[in-house]
């Protein structure tokens, strides 16, 4: 309300102003040049109010906030990827020590030994390892198989007649999968074991 109060004042007090001053001036060629600067200064305080209002809505983002706003972009995708590669060297590292801890046990039961650990895990911020971990995929191999000589063929019997055999190789992986969660200390359910060849000796 004020501003306008002010915008009128100037209005008044101009027009005033240009009234005396033309009534100052002797007649002459002089007086239309001074009535037309007087007109147009008058034009530009009437308009004052929208020029301003014009000027501040279209303010254009100067190069230093355009500049500091591409620096944070770039320190976030430094910092994303700095935290990626942490994760991929700790998961790394955690696959050795587990792959250390549980070989030994392996060994002895079951004549296998760990070729290879693959982790399945949520993203970094909901928790650290093993809260993490989704699924650990376990491959195995056979010690045993490559030690030994190579076997003569048996002969393949077919009995229609008698019930299946129980599947012992699943309850092998099974166990071995139960083995590993005590070790490693996470939830059976989240251990996912393989065979490399599909059979265990």
């Amino acid at each position: 309300m004020d501003f306008i109060k002010e915008w009128i004042t100037n209005i008044i007090l101009f027009v005033l102003l240009a009234t005396v001053i033309d009534m100052l001036l002797p007649n002459s060629s002089l007086q239309k040049y001074t009535k037309m600067v007087t007109g147009l200064l008058l034009m530009a305080i009437i308009l004052s109010p929208i020029l301003k209002l014009v000027s501040q809505d279209f303010k254009i983002p100067s190069l230093e906030m355009i500049q500091e706003k591409n620096a944070e972009n770039l320190i976030e995708i430094k910092k994303k990827e700095i935290q990626a590669s942490q994760s991929a060297y700790i998961l790394e590292q955690t696959a050795v020590q587990m792959k250390k801890e549980a070989q030994e046990e392996l060994m002895a039961r079951y004549g296998l030994m760990i070729s290879d650990i693959d982790f399945s895990v949520m993203d970094e911020a909901q928790g650290k390892f093993p809260e993490n971990v989704q699924k650990i995929s376990v491959k195995l191999k056979s010690v045993s198989k490559e030690n030994r000589a190579v076997e003569a063929i048996n002969k393949v019997e077919i009995n229609t007649v008698d019930s299946p055999p129980t599947n012992e190789h699943s309850d092998t992986l099974e166990s071995i999968a139960s083995l590993l969660s005590e070790t490693w200390g996470v939830g059976k359910e989240t251990i996912d074991v393989m065979v490399e060849g599909g059979s265990i000796s």
